[in-house]
């Protein structure tokens, strides 16, 4: 997955993003096999896969926190 901003990933529908999710995680599987079998040239793409995940699972969890704000409004508020 080629380094895509923070800012484009939020754009993105949740569907997408899960799909994106699964992929790099399967990604990071070949990976590290790869690396067990001594076929991995540039170890740095583990990092950045592992970084490329944080990254999603970050903004998805922004996302579910942003929906529990806006179901969990305070009765005073709902009243005036």
């Amino acid at each position: 997955m080629p380094e895509i901003s923070s800012n484009d990933i939020r754009e993105w529908d949740d569907e997408r993003l899960d799909n994106e999710i699964n992929e790099a995680y399967r990604s990071l599987f070949t990976l590290r096999f790869q690396h067990a079998t001594r076929q991995l040239e540039n170890y740095r793409t583990l990092r950045t896969a592992r970084r490329t995940i944080a990254r999603l699972r970050t903004i998805k969890r922004e996302r579910q926190l942003q929906e529990n704000e806006v179901e969990t409004v305070p009765v005073s508020e709902v009243n005036e």
